[in-house]
């Protein structure tokens, strides 16, 4: 009875702490997203933004992998590209989004939605894989935000 209790407390354990690290990445992808909009918002919604210029370890990871799927309306991809992050021995695959959603011509202002999506894993040739399964079916984060344009970008 004691060995069985015992191997009961055990893969308790395990899946405990599996489920710990998974919250921790989570929680780590949370904030570059947020990290990201937020710096990309500052900037007026630059087309030119490019978050490996930040000096945090972002890299440019190319073009999108085709299972690098998002949902619909959030615009075209910036730099036709996804950066690269890993976190919490992670890596994280960033894209980011923009699309004008209205403009007022007398104005002279337009409205910019800002989107970050954060996937776990890394592109290979078969697509994004991550070093855990535990990762392959979690949703990705997605953060939108809309800035504001005006005749002087910003």
């Amino acid at each position: 009875i004691l060995t069985i209790a015992s191997l009961g407390a055990l893969q308790y354990e395990y899946f405990a702490a599996g489920h710990a690290r998974i919250a921790k990445v989570q929680t780590a992808a949370a904030r570059v997203a947020q990290l990201l909009i937020e710096d990309w918002k500052s900037t007026a919604g630059s087309i030119e933004y490019n978050p490996s210029a930040l000096g945090l370890g972002f890299s440019n990871a190319g073009s999108a992998p085709a299972d690098f799927t998002t949902a619909g309306g959030l615009g075209g991809t910036l730099n036709d590209s996804v950066y690269s992050i890993t976190l919490c021995d992670m890596p994280l695959l960033v894209m980011l989004k923009y699309a004008n959603v209205d403009q007022d011509t007398v104005a002279q202002t337009t409205l910019r939605q800002l989107a970050v999506v954060v996937r776990y894993g890394q592109a290979g040739s078969g697509g994004i894989t991550a070093p855990d399964p535990k990762f392959d079916d979690l949703t990705p984060i997605i953060l939108v935000t809309y800035v504001r344009l005006d005749a002087t970008d910003g």
